[in-house]
Protein backbone atom coordinates (compact mmCIF):
# COMPACT_ATOMS: atom_id res chain seq x y z
CA UNK A 1 0.00 0.00 0.00
CA UNK A 2 1.37 3.84 -0.72
CA UNK A 3 1.79 5.58 1.89
CA UNK A 4 0.16 8.73 0.03
CA UNK A 5 -1.81 6.94 -2.47
CA UNK A 6 -4.25 4.80 -0.31
CA UNK A 7 -7.22 2.69 -2.87
CA UNK A 8 -9.42 3.92 -0.39
CA UNK A 9 -8.49 7.57 0.10
CA UNK A 10 -8.74 9.44 3.13
CA UNK A 11 -11.64 7.27 4.54
CA UNK A 12 -9.53 3.92 4.07
CA UNK A 13 -6.51 6.11 5.68
CA UNK A 14 -8.39 7.02 9.08
CA UNK A 15 -9.77 3.41 9.45
CA UNK A 16 -5.89 1.80 9.35
CA UNK A 17 -5.23 4.52 12.01
CA UNK A 18 -8.30 2.93 13.57
CA UNK A 19 -6.73 -0.76 13.39
CA UNK A 20 -3.65 0.38 14.77
CA UNK A 21 -4.57 2.00 17.85
CA UNK A 22 -7.29 -0.56 18.41
CA UNK A 23 -4.50 -3.60 17.72
CA UNK A 24 -2.20 -1.88 21.02
CA UNK A 25 -5.04 -3.00 23.27
CA UNK A 26 -5.03 0.04 25.20
CA UNK A 27 -3.71 3.65 24.68
CA UNK A 28 -0.68 4.23 22.65
CA UNK A 29 1.52 7.71 22.11
CA UNK A 30 1.85 8.74 18.78
CA UNK A 31 5.70 7.46 18.67
CA UNK A 32 4.63 3.97 19.10
CA UNK A 33 2.01 4.55 15.94
CA UNK A 34 4.44 6.20 13.76
CA UNK A 35 6.79 3.50 14.45
CA UNK A 36 4.14 1.29 13.10
CA UNK A 37 2.21 3.24 10.03
CA UNK A 38 3.13 3.38 6.74
CA UNK A 39 2.22 7.53 6.46
CA UNK A 40 4.62 10.62 7.42
CA UNK A 41 4.25 12.12 10.54
CA UNK A 42 2.41 14.97 9.39
CA UNK A 43 -0.24 12.55 7.67
CA UNK A 44 -0.81 10.78 10.59
CA UNK A 45 -1.21 13.68 12.89
CA UNK A 46 -3.31 14.91 11.21
CA UNK A 47 -5.43 11.75 10.80
CA UNK A 48 -4.97 11.27 14.53
CA UNK A 49 -6.52 14.43 15.63
CA UNK A 50 -9.01 14.31 12.88
CA UNK A 51 -10.22 10.71 14.74
CA UNK A 52 -10.25 12.48 17.74
CA UNK A 53 -12.12 15.57 16.89
CA UNK A 54 -15.19 12.98 15.63
CA UNK A 55 -15.00 10.89 18.99
CA UNK A 56 -13.43 8.05 17.05
CA UNK A 57 -10.74 8.44 19.76
CA UNK A 58 -9.92 9.97 22.92
CA UNK A 59 -6.58 11.46 23.52
CA UNK A 60 -5.47 11.54 27.27
CA UNK A 61 -3.36 14.87 27.33
CA UNK A 62 -1.66 13.48 31.20
CA UNK A 63 0.05 10.61 29.63
CA UNK A 64 -0.01 11.61 25.78
CA UNK A 65 -1.74 8.54 24.49
CA UNK A 66 -4.87 7.78 22.30
CA UNK A 67 -7.46 5.00 22.98
CA UNK A 68 -10.48 4.28 20.55
CA UNK A 69 -13.30 7.19 21.51
CA UNK A 70 -16.64 6.31 23.41
CA UNK A 71 -18.36 7.29 19.66
CA UNK A 72 -17.10 3.69 18.79
CA UNK A 73 -19.11 2.00 21.30
CA UNK A 74 -22.31 3.51 19.67
CA UNK A 75 -21.57 1.97 16.43
CA UNK A 76 -20.24 -0.96 17.79
CA UNK A 77 -23.37 -1.49 18.94
CA UNK A 78 -25.46 -0.69 16.52
CA UNK A 79 -23.60 -2.92 13.67
CA UNK A 80 -24.13 -5.62 16.27
CA UNK A 81 -28.41 -5.02 16.25
CA UNK A 82 -28.42 -4.20 12.69
CA UNK A 83 -25.45 -6.35 11.11
CA UNK A 84 -24.75 -9.42 13.07
CA UNK A 85 -27.10 -12.63 14.10
CA UNK A 86 -26.37 -12.40 17.44
CA UNK A 87 -29.74 -10.44 18.46
CA UNK A 88 -31.67 -13.13 16.92
CA UNK A 89 -29.05 -16.45 17.78
CA UNK A 90 -29.40 -15.70 22.00
CA UNK A 91 -31.70 -17.97 22.98
CA UNK A 92 -30.55 -20.51 20.47
CA UNK A 93 -27.08 -20.24 21.91
CA UNK A 94 -28.63 -20.54 25.59
CA UNK A 95 -30.56 -23.51 24.62
CA UNK A 96 -27.24 -25.04 23.32
CA UNK A 97 -25.64 -24.08 25.97
CA UNK A 98 -27.95 -25.65 28.23
CA UNK A 99 -28.29 -28.70 26.93
CA UNK A 100 -23.93 -29.47 26.21
CA UNK A 101 -22.85 -27.65 29.49
CA UNK A 102 -19.94 -27.04 27.33
CA UNK A 103 -18.33 -23.17 25.34
CA UNK A 104 -20.82 -22.33 22.60
CA UNK A 105 -19.50 -19.47 19.76
CA UNK A 106 -21.27 -17.89 17.32
CA UNK A 107 -19.05 -16.27 14.47
CA UNK A 108 -19.36 -14.37 11.06
CA UNK A 109 -16.96 -14.11 8.33
CA UNK A 110 -15.22 -10.68 8.28
CA UNK A 111 -12.88 -10.10 5.21
CA UNK A 112 -11.41 -13.62 5.64
CA UNK A 113 -11.22 -13.62 9.33
CA UNK A 114 -13.79 -14.85 12.38
CA UNK A 115 -15.36 -12.34 14.00
CA UNK A 116 -16.80 -13.90 17.13
CA UNK A 117 -19.83 -11.99 17.83
CA UNK A 118 -21.42 -13.80 20.85
CA UNK A 119 -20.01 -16.34 22.88
CA UNK A 120 -21.51 -18.68 25.98
CA UNK A 121 -19.12 -20.10 28.67
CA UNK A 122 -18.63 -23.35 29.80
CA UNK A 123 -20.98 -24.73 33.42
CA UNK A 124 -16.82 -24.47 33.76
CA UNK A 125 -15.25 -21.94 32.03
CA UNK A 126 -11.91 -22.37 30.04
CA UNK A 127 -9.55 -20.27 29.32
CA UNK A 128 -9.31 -19.61 25.35
CA UNK A 129 -8.89 -17.27 22.88
CA UNK A 130 -12.02 -16.29 21.62
CA UNK A 131 -14.59 -13.92 23.33
CA UNK A 132 -17.69 -11.67 21.70
CA UNK A 133 -15.62 -8.93 19.61
CA UNK A 134 -12.53 -10.71 18.99
CA UNK A 135 -11.10 -11.55 15.35
CA UNK A 136 -9.30 -14.85 15.03
CA UNK A 137 -8.20 -16.79 11.81
CA UNK A 138 -10.32 -18.37 9.65
CA UNK A 139 -8.10 -21.42 8.64
CA UNK A 140 -7.31 -22.81 12.10
CA UNK A 141 -11.02 -22.76 14.08
CA UNK A 142 -13.76 -24.91 13.20
CA UNK A 143 -16.30 -21.82 12.89
CA UNK A 144 -13.73 -20.49 10.06
CA UNK A 145 -13.22 -23.56 8.37
CA UNK A 146 -17.23 -24.47 8.81
CA UNK A 147 -17.74 -21.35 6.71
CA UNK A 148 -14.86 -21.22 4.24
CA UNK A 149 -16.31 -24.49 3.30
CA UNK A 150 -19.50 -22.76 2.00
CA UNK A 151 -17.77 -20.03 0.20
CA UNK A 152 -17.80 -20.03 -3.46
CA UNK A 153 -15.10 -19.91 -5.77
CA UNK A 154 -14.43 -16.13 -6.04
CA UNK A 155 -15.18 -15.50 -2.60
CA UNK A 156 -12.92 -18.51 -1.53
CA UNK A 157 -10.45 -17.38 -3.76
CA UNK A 158 -10.11 -14.02 -1.52
CA UNK A 159 -10.75 -15.57 1.62
CA UNK A 160 -7.46 -17.49 0.87
CA UNK A 161 -5.12 -14.64 0.07
CA UNK A 162 -5.60 -13.22 3.34
CA UNK A 163 -4.79 -16.43 5.68
CA UNK A 164 -1.47 -16.34 7.42
CA UNK A 165 -1.17 -20.33 7.43
CA UNK A 166 1.27 -19.56 10.40
CA UNK A 167 1.45 -22.47 12.50
CA UNK A 168 -0.03 -22.40 15.85
CA UNK A 169 0.72 -26.10 16.84
CA UNK A 170 1.34 -29.09 15.67
CA UNK A 171 -1.86 -29.61 14.25
CA UNK A 172 -2.54 -26.70 12.77
CA UNK A 173 -3.43 -26.69 8.61
CA UNK A 174 -0.42 -24.62 7.75
CA UNK A 175 -0.42 -24.70 3.66
CA UNK A 176 -3.48 -23.90 1.40
CA UNK A 177 -3.41 -27.46 -0.39
CA UNK A 178 -4.03 -28.72 2.98
CA UNK A 179 -6.65 -26.75 3.88
CA UNK A 180 -8.46 -27.11 0.47
CA UNK A 181 -8.50 -30.67 1.58
CA UNK A 182 -10.01 -30.13 4.76
CA UNK A 183 -12.89 -27.76 3.86
CA UNK A 184 -14.09 -30.76 0.70
CA UNK A 185 -14.30 -32.59 3.85
CA UNK A 186 -16.68 -30.66 5.60
CA UNK A 187 -18.88 -30.27 2.53
CA UNK A 188 -19.19 -33.66 2.58
CA UNK A 189 -20.25 -34.23 6.04
CA UNK A 190 -21.80 -30.93 6.49
CA UNK A 191 -19.80 -29.77 10.17
CA UNK A 192 -15.69 -29.45 10.71
CA UNK A 193 -13.43 -29.34 13.62
CA UNK A 194 -11.08 -27.70 15.56
CA UNK A 195 -8.38 -30.54 16.26
CA UNK A 196 -6.20 -28.19 18.70
CA UNK A 197 -5.52 -26.19 15.50
CA UNK A 198 -5.32 -22.87 17.47
CA UNK A 199 -4.63 -23.42 20.72
CA UNK A 200 -3.04 -26.86 22.58
CA UNK A 201 -5.79 -28.57 23.90
CA UNK A 202 -8.71 -26.73 22.83
CA UNK A 203 -11.24 -28.68 20.30
CA UNK A 204 -14.46 -28.01 18.55
CA UNK A 205 -17.30 -29.45 16.37
CA UNK A 206 -18.64 -26.28 14.37
CA UNK A 207 -21.70 -25.90 11.90
CA UNK A 208 -22.39 -23.13 9.20
CA UNK A 209 -25.50 -21.25 9.17
CA UNK A 210 -26.50 -21.64 5.69
CA UNK A 211 -29.07 -19.32 4.12
CA UNK A 212 -31.53 -20.94 1.71
CA UNK A 213 -29.41 -20.30 -1.00
CA UNK A 214 -27.17 -22.11 0.28
CA UNK A 215 -24.55 -19.17 1.45
CA UNK A 216 -22.56 -19.43 4.61
CA UNK A 217 -23.98 -16.01 6.73
CA UNK A 218 -22.20 -17.58 9.89
CA UNK A 219 -21.18 -20.47 11.80
CA UNK A 220 -21.82 -22.06 15.52
CA UNK A 221 -19.92 -24.20 17.59
CA UNK A 222 -19.29 -26.53 20.71
CA UNK A 223 -16.38 -26.26 22.34
CA UNK A 224 -14.63 -27.90 24.71
CA UNK A 225 -10.82 -29.07 25.92
CA UNK A 226 -9.18 -32.59 25.62
CA UNK A 227 -8.85 -32.75 29.67
CA UNK A 228 -12.54 -33.26 29.71
CA UNK A 229 -13.69 -34.93 26.11
CA UNK A 230 -13.10 -36.33 22.86
CA UNK A 231 -13.72 -34.98 19.38
CA UNK A 232 -15.72 -38.53 19.04
CA UNK A 233 -17.93 -37.22 21.88
CA UNK A 234 -18.27 -33.89 20.50
CA UNK A 235 -19.05 -35.32 16.89
CA UNK A 236 -22.28 -36.85 18.95
CA UNK A 237 -23.29 -33.57 19.27
CA UNK A 238 -23.54 -32.29 15.71
CA UNK A 239 -27.01 -33.65 15.32
CA UNK A 240 -28.05 -30.96 18.07
CA UNK A 241 -25.60 -28.38 16.23
CA UNK A 242 -27.25 -28.48 13.34
CA UNK A 243 -30.46 -28.46 14.26
CA UNK A 244 -29.78 -25.42 16.21
CA UNK A 245 -28.03 -23.62 13.01
CA UNK A 246 -30.70 -24.28 11.02
CA UNK A 247 -32.90 -22.62 13.17
CA UNK A 248 -30.99 -19.80 13.26
CA UNK A 249 -30.86 -19.60 9.74
CA UNK A 250 -34.87 -20.06 9.46
CA UNK A 251 -35.03 -16.92 11.84
CA UNK A 252 -32.47 -15.17 9.59
CA UNK A 253 -34.36 -15.21 6.36
CA UNK A 254 -35.98 -12.48 7.44
CA UNK A 255 -32.91 -10.21 8.09
CA UNK A 256 -30.92 -8.56 5.96
CA UNK A 257 -27.07 -9.17 6.10
CA UNK A 258 -23.75 -7.84 3.94
CA UNK A 259 -22.54 -10.15 1.60
CA UNK A 260 -18.84 -11.21 2.73
CA UNK A 261 -15.61 -12.82 2.31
Amino acid sequence: MSVEGHQDGTVGKALDVLDMVASHGGPVRFTDLLADAQYPKATLYRLLQTLTNQGMLSYDEASGTYALGVRLVRLAHAAWAQSSLAPIARPYLDELAAKTGETIHLAQMDLGQVLYVDKRNAAKPVEMFSSAGKVGPAYCTGVGKAMLAYLDDEALAAALSRQSFHRFTAHTLHTRDLLIDELQAIRLRGYGFDREEHEPGIICCAVPILSRSGRAIGAISVTSTTARTTLTALEGLAPQIKDIAARIATEAESWRFPEQA
